[in-house]
């Protein structure tokens, strides 16, 4: 084997200079000078923060608990949703789960409209039920029809 060759080339041009050649100096930096005082500053300064930070958490969040809590729920609920839909949708990935749901939703909706909606009486019943729920929830006393 035969290592390859490379002839070494020389700037024949005299406006380039040969880099090679050149002697210098290089410039050493010192190190900004910063005293044991400056330090110590910057420590008591860090510390006294440090000291007074839960203080300044507690006075914050008790000036905004009510916006820190209704975040948080909103950020809680949005999590939910998409954690529920991801589960929802991996279940919708196993075979025979989606048809499954799909006849149970059927059977009910038959169900109910064969219990609540085909007599009178039994949507009379409905009303009264839904009525009764909506006092229950608003906490008022609804007039009832």
């Amino acid at each position: 084997m035969q290592e390859p060759e490379f002839p070494e080339t020389k700037s024949q041009n005299p406006a380039v200079p040969d880099i090679n050649n050149q002697m210098g100096t290089i410039t050493k930096l010192q190190r900004p000078v910063q005293s044991q005082e400056q330090w110590q500053k910057y420590g008591e300064q860090i510390s006294v923060f440090l000291a007074t930070l839960p203080e300044y958490l507690g006075n914050f969040f008790n000036q905004y608990k009510q916006p820190l809590v209704s975040v948080g729920l909103i950020v809680a609920a949005v999590v939910s949703v998409k954690v529920l839909l991801a589960v929802l949708d991996s279940l919708n990935d196993i075979p025979l789960v989606a048809p499954s749901f799909e006849l149970i939703g059927i059977g009910y909706s038959v169900w109910f409209v064969y219990r609540y909606l085909l007599k009178a009486s039994t949507r009379q019943e409905l009303t009264s039920e839904i009525t009764t729920l909506k006092s229950q929830v608003v906490g008022k006393n609804l007039p009832e029809a």
